[in-house]
């Protein structure tokens, strides 16, 4: 179905009606963009390697590991969630939704900043294992990716986020000392097509700016896992 409207230059133009998503599905798409938030992914993929695939923290006291934890917490996401808040309350930005691509620019420059200080500590950590500096690295090149991407287009940073730690997953899944770790890979391409459902079904997002992100995120790791 389409319709015709007048233009402010006086011109007809044709518009297409979209049908209205259910709101239940409007509901269980904001909770699913909500929970698997960017600043939240870095997190989730850090608590899997620190409790569910620990191969990478063998001998490690449950002291430390809540330690690591707890710096990711800090970095990936207490910070850059402030930071935005701060923001909004300077009004530097229109929304902490972060819907304008010009609204974004900030944002990203200042997660960098976290995502590199992370990234510098753990690298100098004599004991810090290979794999998680990989990670930080990916999620800094990843953020900075989406920076320069953020010039031509609203690229999605829920696509940047999934497709960091998915790709990482991949990764891991082929390292030959870690388990088989093929069920987590499976969950974590279902929540990236749910996700990226979602962000349409909300209007967040057009394909291409997903798919961009998920592209991002991507080539983040190979390039990290090249580098380090």
């Amino acid at each position: 179905m389409s319709h015709l409207v007048i233009t402010d230059n006086n011109e007809l133009e044709e518009i297409k009606d979209t049908p209205k998503a259910h709101p239940a599905l409007r509901v269980a798409a904001t909770i699913l963009s909500y929970i698997f938030h960017p600043v939240f992914i870095p997190v989730y993929v850090i608590a899997f390697l620190l409790y569910i695939e620990p191969f990478l923290f063998v001998g490690e006291s449950a002291r430390d590991k809540v330690l690591t934890l707890g710096r990711a917490f800090i970095n990936y996401t207490f910070f850059p969630l402030v930071s935005i808040l701060l923001l909004k309350g300077l009004n530097l930005i229109k929304s902490i939704k972060l819907q304008d691509r010009k609204d974004r620019i900030i944002p990203f420059i200042i997660c960098n900043i976290w995502y590199f200080w992370i990234w510098y500590v753990w690298r100098g950590l004599p004991d810090a294992p290979r794999f998680l500096i990989v990670f930080a690295f990916s999620v800094f090149i990843a953020s900075s990716i989406g920076l320069l991407a953020n010039t031509y287009l609203k690229i999605s940073m829920h696509g940047i986020a999934l497709g960091t730690a998915t790709t990482y997953l991949c990764l891991l899944a082929i390292n030959p000392i870690s388990s088989n770790i093929t069920i987590y890979l499976a969950f974590a391409l279902l929540i990236t097509g749910l996700l990226g459902s979602a962000r349409l079904l909300l209007k967040a997002h057009e394909p291409v700016e997903y798919y961009a992100g998920l592209g991002a995120g991507t080539l983040a790791v190979w390039i990290a896992n090249l580098i380090v």
